[in-house]
């Protein structure tokens, strides 16, 4: 199952290029076009001082639908005009965003997640949120909490994957511990096709999200492979939280032990591989709970 899987599921040879710029300036803030200046060291203008990278065209586009937090946007000067592009551009003005037509080259040199599709955003970071502030605002708003509890997932596609899954089943909050396991990284971010711009995802330790969780009555169920019974013979209705170990350790004792119940997606054949993607597992999962509530 999805717990023990050591595959990262996606990913692939990554391109060798150029040290980073090291310097954070040079960006138009007024919402104005601008062309990026020539002559500078390295093949571009200076990274504009905003911590987020958002790479590609979609990712940009969900940013600045969801969020004012895009500042400035890096585009390809060759790059040809097409409804998306206008979309992008028509959305950058009224957010009064900066738009600076830079080389393919300098596009290249200043990426992380080696797939710009000729666009880069530099954004601020995504609000900090925490567990209780998610389910008060729930409880204010008569909300049946969903929330996704993973437990050091380390591959930042796993994470992006899980992330966009969690945006389409309508997660509430997706908890990841504090200090191991994948973070918000560029990559994470284009994976997730925007789902870290419409889930919230929290830095909390496992421990103290399941204790919160338990404390207001919040069922927890987790998932690991061998469990006696099945997925989709455990009531996934009514206030929820889905729990996932990470992809090669599974659920941790003490996270185990705080589980009201432990689930398993059977499988066919599995001699050799022997378990599900985490990212496979944890959209199989919440489908069926999307799944049992279409059925009421």
């Amino acid at each position: 199952m999805a717990s023990r899987s050591g595959k990262k599921g996606s990913g692939g040879g990554r391109r060798r290029r150029p040290n980073r710029p090291e310097s954070a300036s040079g960006s138009s803030r007024d919402g104005g076009s601008r062309r990026a200046p020539r002559g500078r060291s390295g093949p571009g203008p200076e990274r504009p001082p905003y911590p987020d990278q958002l790479e590609g065209r979609n990712l940009v586009l969900s940013a600045l639908k969801a969020s004012g937090r895009v500042r400035v946007i890096w585009v390809d000067e060759g790059a040809r005009r097409n409804p998306k592009i206008d979309a992008i551009r028509k959305l950058a003005e009224e957010r009064r965003c900066g738009w600076v037509e830079v080389s393919r080259d300098a596009l290249d040199h200043i990426s992380r997640a080696d797939v710009h599709n000729g666009m880069i955003g530099f954004a601020e970071p995504l609000p900090s949120q925490t567990l209780k502030g998610v389910l008060d605002d729930l409880e204010k708003r008569g909300g049946t909490p969903f929330i996704l509890l993973l437990d050091q997932v380390q591959y930042e596609q796993n994470l992006g994957a899980i992330l966009r899954t969690a945006a389409c089943a309508g997660v509430d909050a997706v908890v990841i511990p504090p200090r191991r396991g994948a973070s918000l990284t560029p990559t994470v971010q284009r994976v997730a096709m925007g789902g870290a711009e419409q889930v919230p995802v929290v830095r909390e330790s496992p421990l103290s999200a399941l204790a919160s969780l338990r404390r207001r009555g919040i069922k927890v169920v987790g998932a690991e492979a061998g469990s006696g019974q099945a997925y989709d013979r455990e009531d996934l209705r009514g206030p929820l939280a889905l729990v996932l170990g990470g992809e090669d350790r599974g659920l941790g004792p003490k996270v185990r032990e705080r589980c009201d119940a432990i689930v398993s997606i059977p499988m066919i054949g599995d001699e050799v591989v022997g378990s599900l993607n985490v990212s496979v597992a944890t959209g199989v999962l919440l489908f069926e709970r999307v799944r049992q509530l279409r059925a009421d």
